[in-house]
């Protein structure tokens, strides 16, 4: 099988997951090779994501690395499977291929848990308040290009009213609600957007105030998707430089904790709902 031309973040996370039963089976390279009678090339380029495994090969190596966790080893062996192009690929070449890695993540998630500081959560976000956020942040963009990112944005907006949506909790920062990416009025119905998709039974929407004691705050916004095990969860970070995924185990134990700090110090549902309606009467 040749070597793949493109990785996406799912793939190298099989491959890195690949890596570290490996790893955690005492196994260099090397070793494995001789082991398993697979080429040293061969597992590297599986471990970096770059060609294809079947199920009849992860599960032996699962045998051969001693992982006795078969509810992990099914999940991969899930994503070995997955051979079909997913609907973010007709964007590819059109949008950054880190967008594609995001709507990828979001289709396999069990749950997903965000925090927003400073802008709305593009799952939430208006048609109008798109165009505004590329227009502004982006202006050498052209007419075309604005269009292909608002069109892909609508798209992973059916996240939350799939056919089995997943449960969708998110934290926003009353700051986010505050900054506007046009005028006024884009603003308002920005949120009356919110507090309309916060009424679905699978959303869980929540504001940080800026009269909240004891936050300290973050600074970035956070996605945190659950796997369809602990294992496989995945933390996707917004940096200047794009979006980071994580997905080490003591990095994930961290994320977690930091996401219930700010839960801790954000208004209840009912409360923040309450609170975003006044700020649309306040308008």
């Amino acid at each position: 099988m040749p070597a793949r031309t493109v990785t996406t973040a799912r793939q190298e996370r099989l491959g890195a997951e690949l890596r570290k039963l490996r790893e955690r089976a005492g196994w260099s390279i090397r070793e494995a090779s001789e082991a398993t009678g697979i080429a040293q090339t061969k597992i590297s380029t599986m471990e970096a994501g770059r060609v294809g495994v079947s199920e009849e090969r992860v599960r032996f190596l699962g045998s051969q690395y001693a992982c006795g966790d078969a509810a992990f080893v099914d999940a991969l062996v899930a994503m070995a499977n997955e051979r079909g192009r997913g609907w973010w690929e007709e964007y590819r070449g059109l949008v950054p291929s880190g967008y594609l890695d995001m709507a990828e993540l979001e289709h396999h998630a069990s749950s997903l848990r965000a925090f927003e500081s400073v802008s709305i959560p593009g799952l939430l976000q208006t048609e109008e308040q798109i165009r505004a956020i590329f227009t502004v942040t982006t202006p050498q963009l052209s007419d075309d290009e604005i269009a292909a990112r608002v069109r892909f944005r609508r798209r992973r907006q059916e996240f939350l009213v799939r056919e089995r949506p997943a449960r969708y909790d998110v934290v926003i920062h009353e700051a986010a609600l505050r900054i506007k990416a046009s005028d006024s009025n884009v603003a308002r119905r920005q949120l009356l957007r919110i507090l309309e998709q916060s009424e679905l039974p699978q959303v869980t929407l929540r504001v940080v105030p800026f009269a909240a004691d004891d936050f300290a705050g973050l600074c970035y916004p956070m996605l945190y998707a659950g796997g369809p095990v602990p294992q496989l969860d995945t933390v996707l970070m917004d940096t200047p430089h794009g979006g980071a995924f994580v997905g080490a185990e003591a990095q994930l134990s961290r994320y977690r904790g930091l996401l219930c700090e700010v839960e801790k110090a954000a208004l209840g549902a009912i409360e923040s709902r309450d609170f975003i309606q006044s700020l649309v009467q306040s308008m």
